[in-house]
């Protein structure tokens, strides 16, 4: 370490070896919960089958989850970043103070990355904040709880900020050859989105209130929002998307922020939805995956920001009761919506090319090009394909898919908006800085980039949470959000028991749309809540402490 310390390559390219341990968002998580029902789930040795059959242990959980079990990488990344900031403090390197501060805030801003992602999955976990020597004695570790591992994240996102701005300081800015690196932008998202989960019921144990989630989501929405970040409102050319909102899911994000200024934290590659998540009419596709499911489609307000849907009849969610305030009109029901639904779903008669309305046309129903299966894992499950990130133009030789980002600018403004009607009301004024804001104008500004209305003043709380609620569960479609969302807010068994789809015959011109539910699914219980901890591990720390980590409900 010495010798790696003392030079500056050599220094740089261990600040280098610390990233790349979050794991990358991917649309496959989805599958796992409420979005959708993916095309392989009657494929026998497919991790759906498993997961939709509740068939998982802890120590097949790996083999079935939407991202493996993450829990080995990151404590990998964590050691490389203590390694890092203990060893910064004494090196002999020659550079200036200015940039090993930003070294060192950027480690500090990765741990917290780090730990952010395994609390998310595996709740309080052990804290290591320094490297340990072959000769540490691991029967004195213990497993921190949640809420202390928020407050160490907050510090070290805190270390980090505390360190100058600036061109040479840890900055806001993305520079050349800088892509992908800790910004202050993402210390604060980090620190907006772990007090968020504190403060949520899952882990609220009265160490982080919804004030103290609304003091610190403020001030994090406040400092980006002076530093330029915007939410993406460019219109797109004709034949590329609908809106900014669909063009944003489509353009990269390494631009140096020139014109992407939404984007905090992009963190994944770009994706395949023309091959992975494609329809059979896509040449060289290889299966449908993630089909959006019925449920999905009917959170989708209409343009005029009215719920098309307020309940079902019965428990299988068959019979829909309309709202008559909406215009939602059950035997043509792709018509005035959301415009983020047309920007994520295709779903029958919905045009591909858009430069081309006249031209082909997406055909869900049974015996359509692109028709409705309960067998084949290149067509749609549900009646509906995956439209969002994906560009009508992609295929074998054009891969011009999008791709998502772990932090955006609208998380900020939903994270606040979340904190504060549940602090201080969907109405009442909070103030960071040069900002003020209430709860309802956050969320509002979030919906009037899609083009959607505001949300209306003096809700209730109740009301609110309900609207808000499915506001994140519309602007974050496929993102990964839902997925953890359902978990923190304690309604796993509300949302995953069971999936509907669209299924719709053609007579003629006729068309007829009838609602079926596919069969129930176990994986809501509680220990679904979180990941199991990987069991080998597990059985080490039993060993050397002679006490059980494992989370609830997954002792085998």
């Amino acid at each position: 370490m010495e010798q790696v310390f003392s030079d500056y390559n050599r220094t740089r390219g261990y600040l280098n070896s610390c990233y790349g341990y979050c794991p990358a968002p991917n649309t496959d998580r989805a599958s796992f919960g409420d979005e959708s029902q993916d095309a392989d789930d009657n494929v026998v040795s497919s991790r759906y089958a498993a997961w939709y059959g509740g068939s998982i242990t802890s120590s097949s959980y790996a083999q079935y989850s939407a991202d493996g079990s993450p829990w080995g990488k990151l404590y990998e990344g964590i050691r490389k970043c203590n390694v890092f900031i203990e060893n910064i403090k004494t090196a002999t390197v020659f550079a200036t103070e200015a940039e090993k501060g930003a070294w060192t805030a950027q480690a500090h801003t990765l741990r917290a990355l780090y730990y952010l992602q395994l609390i998310k999955r595996y709740g309080g976990v052990p804290l290591i904040d320094k490297p340990l020597g072959v000769d540490y004695d691991y029967s004195k570790d213990k497993k921190a709880t949640f809420s202390e591992v928020v407050k160490f994240i907050l510090a070290d996102c805190d270390k980090a900020l505390s360190y100058p701005a600036g061109r040479d300081g840890f900055s806001w800015d993305i520079y050349d050859n800088q892509y992908g690196i800790m910004t202050r932008a993402i210390a604060y998202a980090i620190k907006s989105e772990s007090v968020t989960y504190a403060a949520s019921p899952l882990w609220a144990d009265g160490t982080y209130s919804w004030a103290d989630a609304t003091s610190i989501n403020i001030e994090a929405l406040a400092q980006c929002l002076a530093n330029d970040y915007k939410l993406f409102t460019q219109i797109p050319a004709a034949d590329v998307a609908q809106n900014a909102y669909a063009y944003y899911n489509l353009i990269g994000s390494n631009d140096q922020r020139s014109t992407d200024k939404e984007t905090i934290f992009h963190g994944g590659g770009k994706l395949q939805i023309w091959k992975l998540a494609g329809m059979p009419t896509n040449p060289g596709m290889e299966k449908t995956g993630p089909s959006p499911t019925q449920d999905l489609v009917d959170s989708y307000e209409m343009a005029n920001g009215e719920a098309p849907i307020i309940g079902y009849s019965g428990t299988d969610n068959l019979v829909a009761t309309v709202n008559p305030a909406s215009g939602y009109d059950p035997g043509n029901p792709y018509i005035g919506r959301d415009p983020r639904f047309y920007a994520s779903i295709y779903y029958n008669g919905a045009v591909r090319n858009l430069n081309d309305p006249n031209g082909k046309k997406v055909e869900t129903f049974v015996g359509g090009l692109e028709g409705i299966s309960g067998t084949e894992r290149t067509r749609t499950r549900t009646g509906y394909y995956l439209r969002k990130f994906n560009n009508y133009k992609s295929g074998i030789s054009n891969d011009a898919d999008g791709s998502i980002r772990i932090f955006r600018l609208a998380e900020l403004y939903l994270n606040f908006a979340e904190s504060a009607y549940q602090s201080a009301g969907p109405d009442a004024a909070v103030s960071s800085g040069t900002l003020t804001l209430s709860a309802r104008e956050a969320v509002s500004a979030v919906r009037a980039r899609a083009g959607m209305p505001a949300f209306p003043a003096g809700m209730s709380k109740e009301a609110f949470e309900k609207k808000y609620r499915n506001e994140r569960r519309i602007e974050f479609a496929f993102e990964g959000h839902r997925f953890f969302d359902v978990r923190r807010w304690k309604i796993l068994d509300q949302t995953d028991k069971f999936v509907t789809g669209m299924r719709i015959t053609k007579e003629g011109s006729n068309l007829t749309f009838s609602r079926f539910k596919f069969a129930n699914r176990n994986a809501w219980s509680n220990k679904y809540l979180l990941y199991p901890i990987d069991q080998a591990e597990v059985d080490k720390m039993i060993n050397l402490t002679g006490q059980n980590w494992q989370n609830p409900g997954w002792l085998d």
